[in-house]
């Protein structure tokens, strides 16, 4: 029972309301869920770069580092102890994001949150008291868990919340989250790193409990979404609710729709078996490649393994944290700049630029450390301009990433599903997401070990094809109302062959522009 859409000039539906205080700290608190998987992200290679933790817990990666000057530097770190204990937590959250897909559908956002912040918190006070590398590696797959669940609901959580206009900024706040997580990680290892004892690895992995609380807590004081209420049969909450969302009393028209689109969803008995139909095949696509690009950018081995990594290229072990903050701090400021422009500017073209920028900057970095490394990685004696140049264009590939591919991966794929599908397929998301993330940080430390310098081409190869796909493949979605987004494939060149008007009724007369829809509009 879809009303009729306001007509506005570019032809599009747009529904009243406005960005009002309410939601915007609704939103600020859920993206929130962020800071648990950015914090894990910093802290997990800050503390593999501190010899304390290392003699500790993997004695034979310490005596390569400390005691053989003549080590290959490309192979110092390859360790399948070590990299377990970073990637064990991706292989968890891959299994619990397929939980939370249930969870998310049958019982609310805010409960998968809620699982989320509780698990995280179990996982860090493990690792906190860990003794050995039994508990390590446990603690951390409790954090998978709760990064399965926290990745599976935030996302969805803010796209359902937001104002269309606004949707793109709003959700831009859960990868804000993650960086400012990377950052303070990567703050308190160079403090910590300091502590005299060599303890100071402890504080940094069980701090992970602060932003295990603030999402635990938070989850408990949000309220859900009108979506998802609607989704569980709470038609005249989720009315009320709405007129608070959305700051208008005339909130009819958009709430029909999301009773329409909730009523097509009841429908759906399996929505698994339901994500093989024809007419979901752009939005199954999107849900694979997008996380699988996003993680061959090669972003993680800069995250994760940043101090390592700076390390490895001849910076001594403070100086490698101190340059993991330095990225951090980059990556905080340009995530900013894409909650300023991805509503502006739109998603292909961030997308786009982003991509070009680090490909730029993945030939420059290969070029300089292939010039003082070769193929023995030796360096001998580093100039000083090396290290600034390695630094300056790590951070330029950082902020290329954060404006584009580090946001958009989650905001897209978030806001293009189907209610009927958008739990199952935004597991499919988080699944790809964190089984690639996984197989990344498994093996980069025997990849950089055996590909050298060359690693970073490897990454530059899959940034060109990603943005050929985004070219080709991606329509813009900038300024399409959520329960509207059916749209947006059938006027694209390649998927309009797939979905007709009969899979996607034009809900009260909405009609699409051609714009953003083909490759030749950039």
């Amino acid at each position: 029972m879809p009303a009729v859409g306001i007509a506005v000039g570019d032809n599009k539906k747009e529904y009243p309301g406005n960005l009002t205080p309410f939601v915007t700290v609704t939103c600020i608190v859920a993206a929130m869920g962020g800071l648990i998987f950015g914090y894990d992200i910093g802290i997990s290679g800050g503390v593999t770069a501190m010899p304390s933790f290392l003699k500790k817990f993997f004695p034979s990666v310490y005596r390569k580092q400390q005691e053989d000057a003549t080590t290959n530097q490309y192979c110092q770190y390859d360790s399948q102890t070590l990299t377990m204990f970073t990637s064990s937590l991706y292989l968890a959250a891959l299994l619990a994001s397929l939980v939370a897909s249930i969870v998310t559908r049958k019982f609310g956002r805010k409960l998968s949150m809620l699982f989320g912040g509780v698990l995280f918190c179990a996982g860090a006070i493990i690792n906190g008291f860990a003794q050995g590398v039994w508990m390590l590696i446990l603690g951390r797959i409790l954090l998978g868990f709760g990064i399965g669940f926290a990745n599976q609901s935030v996302p969805l959580y803010l796209s359902e919340m937001a104002p269309y206009k606004f949707r793109g900024a709003l959700n831009i706040g859960f990868q804000l989250s993650i960086t400012i997580g990377i950052l303070v990680a990567n703050v308190l290892n160079y403090f910590f790193a300091k502590i005299h004892g060599g303890w100071g690895w402890r504080l940094s992995l069980g701090g992970a409990m602060v932003p295990a609380l603030i999402i635990t807590v938070g989850s408990l004081v949000l309220p859900d979404t009108p979506n998802s209420m609607i989704e569980r049969g709470q038609h005249d909450e989720a009315r009320e609710k709405l007129r608070r969302v959305r700051g208008v009393d005339d909130v009819d028209e958009e709430f029909n729709d999301l009773v329409a689109a909730s009523e097509a969803s009841m429908k759906v008995e399996n929505p698994w078996r339901n994500l093989l139909q024809r007419k979901y095949r752009p939005h199954i696509t999107m849900a694979v490649m997008i996380p699988f690009f996003q993680q061959l950018t090669g972003i993680n081995v800069i995250m994760f393994y940043a101090p390592v990594l700076f390390n490895t290229i001849g910076f001594g072990s403070n100086a490698s944290l101190m340059s993991a903050v330095i990225t951090g701090v980059v990556n905080v400021v340009a995530t900013m700049v894409s909650i300023y422009g991805v509503d502006k500017w739109g998603r292909r073209f961030l997308f786009l630029e982003g991509g070009f920028q680090m490909l730029i900057c993945q030939a420059v970095v290969a070029a300089c450390i292939g010039a003082k490394f070769g193929v023995n990685g030796s360096p001998g004696e580093l100039p000083k301009w090396y290290a600034i140049v390695v630094v300056l264009f790590i951070c330029i590939y950082v902020a290329g990433f954060a404006w584009s591919w580090g946001p958009l991966g989650w905001l897209v794929p978030s806001e293009i599903f189907p209610l009927e599908i958008r739990s199952a397929a935004q597991s499919i998301n988080v699944s790809v997401n964190m089984l690639f993330t996984f197989i990344v940080a498994q093996i980069f430390l025997t990849m950089l070990c055996h590909l050298k310098f060359g690693l970073f081409l490897f990454f530059a190869f899959f940034v060109v094809l990603m943005s050929i796909f985004v070219y080709y493949f991606l329509p813009e979605t900038k300024g399409i109302p959520i329960e509207e987004m059916g749209q947006v494939w059938k006027t694209h060149w390649f998927w309009s062959r797939y979905v007709t008007d009969e899979d996607f009724p034009k809900a009260g007369g909405y009609e699409m522009t051609k714009g953003g829809q083909g490759p030749k509009n950039v």
